[in-house]
């Protein structure tokens, strides 16, 4: 029997700092990812678009900026990736930018719970987004949904996976980081998670990242991959609001997205932060459609 996969789009932009991953989805699609998937032998469902309230560009308030409108795409976000495993659907979660993965994750570790899972997270990011209102330079929650499911942040957030904390430091690892504001670098030391930052790629290549941060996976783990395009050295992927010099290239990328496709155990999946307005002819959505492709399971060769 096919697997079956159930797109979720989830146009916002309300945790940036700048417009345009609303657009996201749609560039997502207009890459082919439905039709990518469907060669890939898998049933797709797009389900389209959520629907929330608009962004309304202001400042930050008390340290956050548009929490109303995060807090209400997050629990949207929740609801859809929660009944899309409930029906034993793989989602994938199409932003919009990466306040999401509050709401997204939270989903995944509230059906984990009830599975009796473990819960396991890659997290591809230039950033370890565990800023706080009290610590965040710039008020956007992009930077904050780490933090929030390690149980720091509004209550909302905090508590919609039904456990508090949602995530604890032997769930998640976080590749690719190369950008830390300064509280938040020894807020997130505290918190014990591990970091593969780009020095330790550099220093021992991202196959023996890769290993240790996929090592000891069962059949009783469910993986979950958020991928936040700026992931990716902005040389190869322009479109993307808050780009850092210095990410995995092309190679890199492809091999990180192999070898989590060779475990066979990718149940979820977030794609977040792509930024149309910022792109050079959809380059960065198509070669994020050419990873999550490798993500799947396509390989130059048949392989043992």
């Amino acid at each position: 029997m096919r697997k079956k996969v159930s797109l979720i789009g989830v146009p916002t932009d309300v945790g940036a700092g700048h417009r345009g991953s609303s657009m996201g989805p749609e560039a997502l699609r207009v890459a082919g990812i439905t039709q990518m998937l469907e060669r890939m032998g898998l049933e797709v469902h797009d389900m389209g678009n959520l629907h929330g309230p608009a962004n309304p560009f202001t400042k930050p308030v008390e340290g956050y900026r548009h929490l109303a409108e995060v807090i209400e795409w997050n629990q949207l976000t929740h609801d859809a990736i929660y009944a899309e495993l409930k029906r034993g659907h793989m989602p994938i979660m199409l932003g919009g930018d990466h306040c999401l993965g509050a709401g997204s994750i939270s989903a995944v570790a509230r059906y984990c719970r009830e599975q009796n899972k473990e819960l396991r997270i890659i997290w591809l990011d230039a950033h370890t987004d565990f800023n706080t209102a009290d610590i965040t330079p710039s008020g956007n929650m992009h930077g904050m949904p780490v933090a929030c499911l390690f149980g720091h942040g509004p209550a909302a957030l905090v508590e919609m996976s039904g456990h508090v904390p949602t995530l604890e430091a032997k769930n998640i690892y976080q590749i690719g980081i190369r950008s830390v504001d300064e509280g938040e670098k020894h807020f997130i030391h505290e918190a014990g998670i591990r970091v593969f930052d780009m020095r330790y790629i550099d220093e021992v290549g991202m196959r023996h990242t890769m290993e240790k941060a996929l090592e000891g996976l069962n059949d009783n783990i469910h993986l979950h991959v958020s991928f936040d395009v700026d992931f990716l050295d902005p040389e190869i992927a322009p479109g993307v609001g808050t780009t850092v010099r210095g990410g995995p290239n092309y190679r890199e990328a492809q091999l990180c997205m192999e070898m989590i496709a060779d475990t066979g155990r990718m149940a979820s999946l977030d794609i977040v932060e792509l930024n149309p307005a910022l792109d050079v002819r959809n380059l960065t959505a198509n070669i994020a459609v050419e990873l999550v492709e490798s993500l799947f399971g396509k390989n130059t060769l048949v392989r043992p």
